[in-house]
Formats: structure tokens, C-alpha cells, sequence
């Protein structure tokens, strides 16, 4: 990650729990219809529901859209981008 992608504002908004619009996002590790995992500038984002589909991806611009019946989103604890020594000594 370099210095301009970690800068990057991290922000959520979901309208009606039917779309969520996230900023901020570094890459999506995975999806299917029930689960998204989303690396954020400030943690790994899941995303939990039914029907979920990406409607809108961009790394460019770190945006995604995901539409569907969303029950559920939380961060990983811990998940925050560390240094390699950090992870090594914890």
C-alpha cells in the first residue's frame, strides 16, 4: 500500500440496508451472495445479507457499490494495515 492509497478517506452510507456505498477501499477479497470482504483504508470490512452483488467497483477511485438485503456489516479486529516488524514482534 503506498502513501497516497493509505490517505485515502474511508466512508459508508446505506440507504434503506438495500445499498451500501463504501470510499476508501483498498481491494475486495472475496464475495459471493451472502458475504463481501472488503479491505479498507482502515480494516477489513464484512459485509453480511442476502442477494449481495458488487454493483460498482473501482480501485481507481477506491469506490464500491453493493446492492441486496444487507443484515449485518462489522470490521475485523485487528485488521488495520501493519508494518512487517509490527506483525513479526506482536
Amino acid at each position: 500500500m503506498n502513501e497516497s492509497t493509505a490517505n485515502r478517506p474511508h466512508a459508508l452510507t446505506l440507504d434503506n440496508r438495500r445499498i451500501l456505498s463504501l470510499s476508501g477501499v483498498l481491494d475486495v477479497q472475496g464475495f459471493d451472495e451472502e458475504t463481501v470482504n472488503v479491505v479498507t483504508t482502515l480494516g477489513v470490512l464484512i459485509i453480511k445479507g442476502t442477494s449481495l452483488h458488487i454493483s460498482k467497483l473501482s480501485l481507481e477511485t477506491s469506490e464500491v457499490v453493493i446492492d441486496g438485503e444487507i443484515s449485518s456489516m462489522h470490521y475485523l479486529a485487528g485488521s488495520e494495515k501493519k508494518g512487517l516488524m509490527a506483525r513479526i514482534f506482536k
